[in-house]
Order: C-alpha cells, then sequence, then structure tokens
C-alpha cells in the first residue's frame, strides 16, 4: 500500500524541481542561451568526519566551530525568487537559520532574525550579510520561551520590515541525554518550550499581520520519523512540528496562507557542538547517512527559499527533505 505522506512529499518536490527547471530555462533565454549559474556550493569539498571533537556551552556559536560551517556566504545565488518579500527567522544567527536568513536576502527579502543574547557576535555577521545585499535587516534578540517576546518579536518586525509575508519558525533546543532519567522536568519544558510553544505562539501572532499570499515555514527534522534514542525529548517536537504544519495548511488553506516545513537530517551546526551530541557521535556525526558527512547549512537554503516561494502557490503541507540520504520522515 502507498505510504500518502510519502505521495505528498514526492509531489511537492517534482512541483518545485519543476519550477527550477522552469526558472533555469527563462534565465537562459533573457541571458543568450547561458543558464544562470546555479546556487551549488562545491559539496565534494566538504569536510567527512572524523571531525574534532569540541565543546562549547549553549546556545554556541558558529564562529568558533571546528570547521566552520558554510552558510552559504561565499556560494548562494539569488535569482529574485522572494523580491519584496519580509520574513523573520527564528534561530537566524547561525546554522539552518542563518543559511535560510542569506539566502532569502539574496533572493530579494527583507530579514528579520531572532537569536538569543548569547548569539549576538554571530548575529552581526549575518547582518552585515544582509545589508551587503541592500536589503534591510532586523536584529531582534531574545528568548523564545517566553511568550510574550513571543508577540513582542513578531510586532517588532513587522512594525520594523513594513509588514510581515514570511515566517521561518526555525530556532530549537536539543541536549543529548542517556536516557529519560537524565532528562529533568526543566530539560522537558525548556526543550518544549523552545521547539512547540515558541512555534506555536510565533504563528499564532503572524497570522493576526498576514495576509493571502503569506507563507509559514517550519524546521522539522528526520527525527520525527527515525527518532535517536539520546534525544528523546527533542525528537518528539520535530514530530509535533511535523504535525503542526500540516494541520495548520489545512486550517489556513482558505485565506491563501501556506505552511510548508523542512526537515533536515544530520547538520554540523552549533546545535551539535553545544550539548546536542555526544563527543563520541559528534566525531562521527553523519558517518552512518549514504553521503558519509554531515550536510552543511549551505546545503539546505535552497529548500527554505522553495518552501516559500511565491511561484509554488499550491505548494501547502509540504515536507522539504534533506537528509543525505536517510529517506523522509513519517
Amino acid at each position: 500500500m502507498t505510504d500518502p505522506t510519502r505521495r505528498t512529499f514526492v509531489s511537492g518536490a517534482a512541483v518545485t524541481a519543476g519550477a527550477l527547471a522552469a526558472t533555469t530555462v527563462a534565465a537562459a533565454a533573457q541571458g543568450g542561451g547561458k543558464p544562470a549559474a546555479a546556487p551549488t556550493p562545491a559539496a565534494a569539498a566538504y569536510p567527512k568526519p572524523p571531525y574534532p571533537v569540541q565543546r562549547q556551552p549553549w546556545p554556541g556559536l558558529a564562529s568558533k566551530m571546528t570547521p566552520r560551517p558554510d552558510h552559504g556566504e561565499t556560494s548562494y545565488k539569488g535569482s529574485g525568487k522572494l523580491t519584496g518579500k519580509r520574513a523573520l527567522i527564528t534561530g537566524g544567527d547561525s546554522g539552518i537559520g542563518r543559511a535560510a536568513a542569506i539566502a532569502y536576502a539574496r533572493e530579494g527579502a527583507d530579514v528579520a532574525i531572532n537569536y538569543l543574547p548569547a548569539e549576538e557576535p554571530d548575529a552581526r555577521e549575518v547582518v552585515a550579510l544582509i545589508r551587503a545585499e541592500g536589503r534591510k535587516a532586523v536584529a531582534i534578540p531574545g528568548d523564545l520561551r517566553d511568550e510574550r517576546f513571543c508577540r513582542k518579536l513578531v510586532q517588532q518586525a513587522a512594525e520594523q520590515l513594513g509588514g510581515l509575508d514570511i515566517l521561518v519558525n526555525n530556532a530549537a533546543r536539543q541536549q543529548t541525554r542517556p536516557g529519560i532519567a537524565d532528562i529533568s522536568s526543566q530539560d522537558f519544558d525548556d526543550t518544549m518550550k523552545t521547539n512547540v510553544y515558541a512555534p506555536f505562539w510565533l504563528t499564532k501572532a503572524a497570522l493576526e499581520r498576514m495576509g493571502a499570499g503569506a507563507v509559514i515555514v517550519n524546521t522539522s527534522s528526520e527525527q520525527a520519523g527515525n527518532p535517536s534514542p539520546d534525544i528523546v525529548d527533542y525528537a518528539l517536537t520535530r514530530a509535533a512540528v511535523l504535525n503542526f504544519t500540516k494541520s495548520m495548511a489545512k486550517q489556513v488553506a482558505s485565506r491563501g496562507i501556506r505552511v510548508n516545513a523542512v526537515a533536515p537530517g544530520p547538520f554540523w551546526t552549533p546545535l551539535q557542538v553545544s550539548g546536542g551530541a555526544t563527543p563520541e557521535k559528534l566525531r562521527s556525526f553523519g558517518g552512518d547517512s549514504p553521503m558519509a558527512r554531515a550536510g552543511q547549512p549551505a546545503e539546505i537554503a535552497a529548500l527554505y527559499v522553495a518552501a516559500a516561494d511565491p511561484s509554488l502557490s499550491y505548494s501547502t503541507g509540504q515536507i522539504f527533505g534533506s537528509t543525505g540520504g536517510n529517506g523522509q520522515p513519517a
């Protein structure tokens, strides 16, 4: 029997591929027959395990990682897919959120990023990269575990950007624990508040300001369908986000608002070096995937663009996966 969830994903991927191909052909027609350069980094040169054992206090900084992650700073090339859009990205200082922020700016969007105060050094770099594209950059630090701050965040982003067209619920907390007995109630609460409550609060506030054509993009994970035993609390939140995406897509479709999710596999981000993985797991991180390495944030940025691309207006409730060959979430 065919899995309807897989049918949905394959359908969404096919639409994405078709749209990208059409864009390339159109660009070629305008440029004398030469296809536009694709925003594809030199994947063959990316580092593979074993990675250096390292540890940072939560939430960690990309600027202090070895090797430093590639967020597309020099490789991502935009083509105007999000021209004039106004986006808020949580966790936009580093990792996948940073890659999405760079890509959105190079696709023509103004971008507000949220991050924790301890991540200010990374955030400053992102702000500079956004402004280098001639786009407006708004930096709003704060703790997403606070409902009042979440509402204030959306309000400030919308006011400073002049509206809100895209919300990317990307920020997450992940702390490895060997067993359920080692997960304190405070640990569990912090993970749930960051990974589930915050997207709920932010989505609720954003929908008060969003009109037809707006998009919400959530970050789920391969952990939603294939959870690891040492991040039980994190994995269950990723499944919750996947379900939240599908139900909200149905709820707001009549308003012309779309809701999609991106499901990463093992990606090289501060999440891993600040408590998200054991030293042993970190050393071989991503090595058990068919690609035999961790993904770099630059390699998933285009999926966040696709998830919000107005030309893919029939794609909602879709799960865009990037797992290095590990399959799709349930």
